[in-house]
């Protein structure tokens, strides 16, 4: 085609791209990332940055990238039964609406090196190199495009199947809550839930969530979930979004392809968080991909089992049991109970934590009827 290939080229410029984007950059690669987008833009999302993503984010030298959005400093998580843990966060988080978050870590892959291309991408052909729509060429492609993600579909990986998927409409309403990130789980159409996240400005990002089963659901029916679990102001701004969960993940990679973010099925299970999945997954991609192409699918699998097997076992493991909303009403009980088990399960659902003895004896207990002895 007569133009000289890439080092490492990205397509997807959300935060898993981008954070791909700038590590292969600080790595030495020439790097292109790919959009169809332009930046600013819009994108399905709670929009809550926890202090772990934030972290990835700093050591690849972007540290402000909540600045002038307040700390969230607490969570209310209310069970299906009715019950609630308050408390605050081992953390703060923050609330970002992604048509900031995103352009800012844009700005940040461009500012490193990248060249950003506003570009649809419509077909990846391995040969020599990678070919992307017989427009770009690279050693090394990285797929951080979405739920629907093109790359993913050229490794023959197909999309998540029902009891993997889960759908969410989001939205923008005015609040007065302004330090209390809000979940509100139901039984209804278990595992679901309603959130409320403050963003700092007298406005909050809302929506509902739950698991795809195999039939669909319309925006209306969402609509009337969100109603009954959060009433008051009607929401503005409202769009709807898949999330292929971590329960079901493609292969991370095969010969030059690697998949990211969302392309990869990096949804948390039990809480729908993906933000710290795809800065970190984007991070260990472009690490990888920045070295060449030699084995760099291996290179990649490696780092990622390392960085979050044991996590995503846990997590799978935690998804799993609370399928009984009798379990996840133990789960909020326990962390009402000990501050311990509520930090546990804050990293479980938000970061990289993992179950231990106390947490899982904590929950058990409320799920066995003791008896007195001599009874």
């Amino acid at each position: 085609m007569g133009v000289d290939a890439y080092d490492v080229a990205v397509i997807g410029a959300g935060p898993a791209g981008s954070a791909a984007a700038i590590t292969a950059c600080r790595a030495g690669a020439r790097v292109l990332l790919l959009d169809r987008a332009d930046f600013p833009r819009d994108k399905t999302c709670g929009d809550g940055i926890a202090a772990e993503a934030v972290d990835v984010l700093t050591a690849l030298g972007v540290p402000d990238v909540t600045a002038g959005y307040p700390p969230v400093e607490r969570l209310r998580l209310v069970a299906p039964g009715g019950s609630a843990a308050a408390r605050r966060l081992p953390r703060a988080a923050h609330t970002v609406p992604r048509r900031v978050f995103d352009e800012r870590l844009v700005r940040a892959a461009v500012a490193a090196g990248a060249v950003f291309h506003r570009h649809t991408t419509r077909e990846v052909r391995e040969e020599h190199t990678v070919v992307i729509d017989g427009t770009y060429r690279a050693h090394v492609v990285i797929g951080a495009d979405g739920a629907g993600s093109v790359v993913r579909r050229s490794l023959g990986e197909e999309a998540n199947p029902p009891g993997h998927l889960a759908i969410a409409i989001r939205g923008y309403r005015p609040t007065t809550n302004t330090g209390e990130q809000v979940i509100i789980t139901t039984r209804q159409r278990w595992p679901a839930y309603a959130w409320e996240f403050p963003i700092g400005d007298g406005t909050a990002n809302v929506g509902y969530g739950e698991l795809l089963r195999g039939t669909a659901l319309s925006r209306s029916y969402l609509m009337e979930r969100l109603r009954n679990l959060l009433p008051g102001a009607e929401p503005t701004g409202l769009r709807g979004h898949h999330l292929p969960l971590s329960t079901h993940r493609p292969v991370p990679g095969r010969g030059r392809l690697l998949l990211a973010g969302d392309a990869l099925s990096l949804i948390n299970p039990c809480t729908g968080e993906g933000i710290f999945y795809a800065v970190l997954s984007g991070s260990l991609a472009g690490a990888a991909a920045a070295r060449g192409p030699h084995d760099v699918a291996r290179r990649y699998r490696d780092a990622l089992h390392r960085r979050l097997g044991r996590h995503l076992r846990h997590s799978a493991a935690a998804a799993r049991l609370t399928t009984w909303p009798r379990v996840a009403d133990a789960a909020v009980g326990a962390a009402a109970a000990d501050p311990h088990v509520f930090a546990r399960m804050v990293d479980l659902g938000l970061a990289d934590g993992l179950l231990d003895a106390r947490t899982i004896g904590r929950i058990a207990s409320r799920l066995v009827p003791w008896r007195t002895v001599g009874a």
